[in-house]
């Protein structure tokens, strides 16, 4: 009866183990319908050296940060873009990454040949207002997921996103900038309404964000 009452106890604490483990497995593993905004970058180009503070409020759970999201952040902006944290640490941007149940709108965007991708985000990319640097840096993230499909779907959103990701910048920048492609990987062409663009221009403090989501 001891030994039985022993191991009674040892099969609890197991089970009580496992489910503790599950509670916190990374949000990217746990529900099917979450979505992962992938790799959004804050670029900040104030016109001379600034403190800035950057507030994200997600609808959802940030699972990465960089530097690390403490209530914001609050860096010194350079005109090249180069921030400086209190420590003297320097970024060439703000990261964060998270997961959200957010429904992007795909009624209108593009089918684009994956073997076509780098050429299409090239052109579009320019159009929507990123600079070569900046346009390189998201194809390089995003060529290698989309370039081996047969098509890919690609919508920039807009609203949806700004809604779903509110930032608040102190000072205020003059101009801001949010790029985010939301995708998803096609066996076949399907018709679609293309997207147009309203041309961005850089004046005075200026704030650049870019990323995507790739949606199964």
């Amino acid at each position: 009866m001891k030994k039985f009452a022993v191991l009674f106890l040892t099969l609890l604490l197991a089970m009580s183990f496992a489910g503790c483990r599950e509670q916190k497995m990374p949000p990217e593993d746990a529900p099917e319908d979450a979505i992962r905004a992938a790799k959004p970058v804050i670029y900040l180009y104030p016109e001379e050296e600034t403190e800035v503070s950057v507030k994200l409020d997600y609808a959802g759970t940030l699972t990465s940060t960089y530097p690390t999201y403490e209530n914001g952040w609050t860096v010194t902006a350079q005109p090249d873009g180069t921030l400086t944290d209190a420590s003297g640490r320097e970024y060439y941007c703000l990261f964060w990454e998270g997961v959200s149940g957010t429904a992007y709108d795909f009624s209108t965007g593009f089918v684009v040949p994956g073997a076509e991708t780098a050429a299409f985000l090239e052109d579009t990319l320019a159009q929507l207002g990123l600079t070569e640097k900046e346009a390189n840096e998201f194809i390089i993230y995003w060529l290698p997921k989309m370039e081996h499909n047969a098509y890919n779907l690609i919508a920039f959103q807009t609203d949806v996103y700004t809604e779903t990701a509110e930032l608040t910048i102190t000072p205020a920048p003059d101009s801001l900038l949010r790029v985010f492609m939301a995708w998803q990987p096609l066996s076949e062409p399907i018709e679609i309404e293309p997207q147009t663009f309203t041309p961005f221009e850089r004046t005075g403090f200026t704030v650049v964000e870019w990323g995507g989501a790739e949606v199964k």
